[in-house]
């Protein structure tokens, strides 16, 4: 019979966490068109996707308030005003203009402050409030 391993260490499961963050901001950074596509070598777009990507960040977020250390918490916060950032201005260049620069923003340092956004959602975003965003996109 296999045996259950059922202590964790903690910094294995911060490392997991982490890992996970900056995997969901990569796809994210894909479908911004920040990211190669793999199949075709060329950036592409692809809103719909990336805000799911995103939205995803900030339910995770909203879930785990109060229970992620300093660290976890910091990386998550800056990855994901990062990626709302891109976002926006992918949206505002238009559906089809990819950024030619490099861009990553998932790779924000930790430690650096992040003040919290202001809501930017208009009079139809307030009745949708449950894990729905408007990132500035108009």
């Amino acid at each position: 019979m296999a045996e259950v391993q059922t202590s964790t260490n903690s910094g294995e499961l911060a490392q997991r966490f982490i890992e996970f963050v900056m995997m969901q901001a990569q796809n994210a950074a894909l479908f911004l068109g920040q990211i190669p596509n793999p199949q075709t070598g060329k950036g592409e777009v692809n809103l719909e996707v990336a805000k799911m990507f995103i939205d995803q960040l900030a339910m995770i977020q909203e879930k785990t308030r109060g229970n992620l250390s300093n660290e976890e918490s910091a990386v998550l916060r800056n990855t994901l005003s990062n990626l709302q950032l891109a976002y926006v201005e992918v949206s505002r260049g238009g559906a089809s203009a990819a950024p030619t620069e490099e861009k990553a923003p998932e790779s924000a340092p930790p430690e650096e402050p992040v003040t919290p956004e202001s809501p930017t959602a208009g009079p139809e975003g307030e009745s949708r409030k449950k894990f729905t965003k408007s990132y500035g996109a108009g």
